[in-house]
């Protein structure tokens, strides 16, 4: 008697409507910081989140330098308040480390990629690429997208779980 093949049901991804309306991930470094973190690292503005949105300069530091931060981080909101960031992950350890941005802009879906290599950190590196959702799925299924080089998770779970799959 002949064992019948099980058809494995492939998972319905989200569609980009979906994933809109869903609470934003930040994970990792981003995790606490959100957009404002995400963007000073891409922007090169150094200026936490906190500090970013206090009424006045912290003790430690120089009021002009940190208004200068402010009015920078203000500059780069309007630059970029058309992306709806959707998922995010920094992680790193020291000045190496990886970032990836999935985001949507004028109804179009789009990933970036960063690499932490020295101490310029992720400055320049906000090249958007389009990104088709089946072939993020093949990529989260079929391949090793979002762990590791030891196959540990970085945040291929998290991503899975915000797609359906």
């Amino acid at each position: 008697m002949k064992k019948r093949k099980k058809n494995k049901v492939r998972a319905e991804i989200k569609t980009l409507n979906e994933l809109k309306n869903q609470e934003p991930v930040y994970l990792n470094d981003w995790e606490e910081s959100e957009k404002i973190g995400l963007l000073a690292a891409f922007e090169d503005i150094h200026i936490t989140k906190e500090n970013y949105e206090a009424t006045e300069a912290p003790p430690h530091q120089d009021e002009s330098h940190w208004s200068a931060m402010k009015y920078m981080m203000d500059s780069t909101l309007r630059k970029y308040k058309n992306v709806n960031i959707l998922f995010a992950s920094s992680s790193r350890n020291g000045y190496n480390g990886y970032a990836w941005v999935l985001f949507e802009e004028n109804g179009k879906l789009y990933e970036v990629n960063g690499i932490y290599a020295s101490i310029y950190g992720l400055s320049e590196q906000w090249n958007k690429e389009p990104v088709v959702l089946i072939e993020l799925q093949n990529r989260l299924e079929k391949g090793t997208f979002g762990t590791s080089w030891n196959q540990e998770n970085v945040f291929a779970a998290e991503l899975k779980a915000f797609l359906g799959l």
